[in-house]
């Protein structure tokens, strides 16, 4: 399942992470491991955050997705399930169907 993982690392620990040259190391082996549709980057509660897509077989996956963040960064993490633009087309063709 199509799976947007938020990640939210606050200021102080990514200022150090920044300062000690681990913040683009620790993201880049992060999303290399979950094989990333795509990841994009913003600022959310005044916080460093990332949006990360990927692909979740299994809810077993969530600890070895979270936890790089949660020991580097003391990250806030939450995840969701998403669609692309097929997925939603599909979907609602299945709920007119259904109605």
């Amino acid at each position: 399942m199509r799976t947007l993982m938020k990640v939210k690392i606050p200021t102080a620990a990514g200022n150090e992470a920044i300062k000690n040259g681990s913040l683009p190391e620790i993201v880049g082996k992060a999303l290399d491991a979950l094989n990333a549709e795509a990841a994009y980057f913003t600022s959310e509660d005044g916080m460093r955050t990332a949006l990360i897509f990927f692909d979740m077989a299994d809810s077993s996956e969530i600890p070895p997705a979270a936890e790089p963040f949660f020991m580097a960064f003391d990250a806030q993490i939450t995840f969701a399930p998403v669609m692309n633009a097929d997925d939603m087309r599909a979907g609602v063709g299945k709920a007119m169907d259904a109605a």
